[in-house]
């Protein structure tokens, strides 16, 4: 493996002086405006501007096929294809304002119909495309849908069975052979479109971004986001992701989440970026290919992700040239310390660890490049972001006392909380202002996320509140319980819960998988035990069960939720009931 390009000092190695000279408004003053100041619009800044800066043969999107093929969109491509999108959102009287959903893979179309949705000021709300029926079901009627976009197979296989109870749901546009009854070709819609789109006065704070929280406690909540969100988006990617004009880069992240929208699709191109966009599933051989032979410079991947690299050890990434890749960030859980040492000898680089969420709509805290990376950490907040970890209450969140949140002593748990203000912040959660109001006390967005902070300001994660371990008077952070196992050789990846006790109230019960290689034997187990002692003395695990099929997210994370409902005997599919789920 090649070593990776040498670059000039980044801004980071003066974080504090970067944080103080920082301002949100002069972020949105140099972003490129509607012309004749009709306001600002995400499409414009990410499409149609580079075009009227003469970028317009650059390349903007290249779709690669697990079958190899390839399929490239240049900047003044996507501004055509997006202009006849928002024709046809126009011909089907859709108004600003309303909701058009996409239920799509990682293919052109998606990346048209978002930006294209957005170009014509209707809201943009991308679904799971491995969702099942029910969750779509409540998507498309919690988001109000009147236009859905999906593959002829999509909708036959999860939306035909579906349609009779949306009767909101107008139109569905469907790309992939010939439309089934009652849809519309998606193609020969915007063939017949014409190729230019004269974007109307656009409001910052219009809404322009729907995401859907994953439901896992409950019904999912649909969080608010306005076309000021760009500025965040712009900004964030080139603090956290080093994203510079002419980079290439590739983001894991589906459409259908946050991640894949927020800097799958928007925060790259806004820097004039080249996205590649991969259709097929993992594989270890496949994604290092696509490393090497699309020069990535910038790469956005999951932990999940990393973890099943680490099965394949060092010997497969040293066999490609991946000496165009200059920086790699992980996001959608917290990261390992492991996996970054791992990182750097694999690779050669460090992974950087951030945090944000569906709710924040961009990075809040992060690792930064030109700056210490401690393994386990989140990192430091952004630049116009405050943000602390408040002192908490018998329930697990922030407690307010006498209208007041106090910030945690340094090293103590709390609640990780921001300061209200930055551009990508929801703005609401649709339909629902008393679950959106519950969310902000004494004057702080409360995460329901817990962390503690060093002396240095670096955030540490623990869990959810609600995951929070309670054991013999002892606060147990599952994350880590279950980072420290992994520091044993035999483990790849573990999930830890809380198990009920009559004595104790919990016990700290962990879900192991192995490596390759190892068996899972009562020797080991004991072994594991013994080592969990060691590091962790009186938070370690008492009982150990051995399972190589861990439940994840659709995003990655381990559902401790579920491991927590198979513990009890409960139903797998109505654990919002469990305290403490999440």
């Amino acid at each position: 493996m090649k070593t990776p390009v040498e670059h000039a000092p980044r801004p980071f190695e003066d974080y504090e002086g970067v944080r103080q000279g920082f301002s949100w408004d002069d972020v949105r003053a140099r972003l490129p405006g509607l012309p004749g100041g009709r306001g600002l619009n995400i499409a414009h800044v990410a499409v149609d501007r580079h075009v009227a800066e003469g970028h317009g043969d650059r390349v903007a999107l290249r779709c690669l096929g697990e079958d190899g093929s390839v399929a490239d969109l240049t900047y003044a491509g996507l501004a055509e294809q997006t202009s006849r999108f928002a024709h046809v959102l126009d011909d089907l009287g859709v108004r600003p304002g309303e909701r058009v959903m996409t239920l799509l893979g990682r293919q052109p179309e998606q990346y048209v119909a978002t930006l294209g949705t957005l170009k014509h000021r209707a809201v943009t709300a991308p679904l799971f495309s491995s969702f099942g029926p029910e969750p779509i079901r409540d998507r498309l009627r919690l988001g109000d849908a009147r236009v859905l976009v999906t593959t002829r197979q999509l909708y036959k296989r999860k939306v035909a069975q579906l349609r009779d109870s949306l009767p909101g749901l107008e139109h569905v546009l469907v790309v992939g052979g010939e439309p089934p009854p009652g849809t519309l070709d998606l193609q020969a819609a915007l063939d017949a479109a014409p190729p230019s789109y004269e974007i109307g006065e656009t409001d910052p704070e219009d809404m322009a971004l729907l995401h859907f929280t994953s439901g896992t406690t409950g019904k999912p909540k649909g969080a608010v986001h306005v076309h000021a969100a760009v500025a965040a988006h712009h900004a964030t990617s080139a603090f956290a992701l080093d994203l510079h004009e002419g980079d290439v880069f590739w983001c894991t992240a589906d459409p259908g989440w946050v991640t894949g929208t927020s800097y799958g699709i928007i925060a790259p191109l806004t820097h004039g970026a080249t996205l590649i966009s991969y259709g097929g599933e993992f594989d270890a051989q496949a994604w290092y290919r696509l490393l090497e032979e699309q020069r990535v410079n910038v790469w956005y991947t999951a932990p999940t992700a990393l973890r099943m690299l680490v099965k394949y050890g060092v010997d497969l990434p040293r066999q490609h040239d991946l000496s165009a890749l200059r920086h790699i960030a992980s996001v959608g859980e917290a990261l390992n310390p492991e996996v970054v040492v791992w990182g750097r000898e694999a690779y050669g680089l460090t992974v950087h660890d951030n945090w944000w969420q569906t709710e924040t709509g961009a990075i809040m805290i992060s690792n930064y490049p030109g700056m210490e990376v401690r393994p386990g950490s989140m990192g430091r907040p952004m630049p116009g972001v405050e943000a602390t970890a408040l002192v908490r209450g018998a329930d697990g969140r922030a407690a307010v006392v006498d209208g007041e949140a106090r910030p945690a002593a340094t090293g103590e748990i709390g609640e990780i909380a921001l300061r209200p203000g930055w551009p990508s912040m929801f703005r609401g959660y649709l339909d629902d202002d008393e679950r959106y109001a519950a969310c902000f006390k004494g004057g702080w967005y409360c995460s329901g996320d817990v962390a503690r902070v060093d002396e240095d300001g670096y955030f540490w994660f623990v869990g959810r509140a609600d995951d929070v371990i309670k054991s013999a008077g002892h606060l147990v952070g599952p994350f880590e319980v279950e980072t420290a196992l992994m520091e044993h050789p035999s483990v790849l990846e573990s999930g830890v819960i809380g198990k009920p006790d009559p004595v104790a109230g919990e016990l700290v019960k962990a879900f192991v998988t192995l490596k390759p290689g190892y068996e899972p034997t009562e020797e080991l187990r004991m072994d594991l035990l013994a080592f969990g002692r060691r590091r962790l003395g009186g938070l370690a695990p008492k009982e150990i069960t051995f399972d190589q099929h861990l439940p994840h997210t659709s995003s990655g994370k381990v559902m401790r939720r579920l491991l927590k409902a198979r513990e009890l005997g409960l139903p797998e599919g109505d654990v919002s009931t469990l305290e403490g789920s999440s």
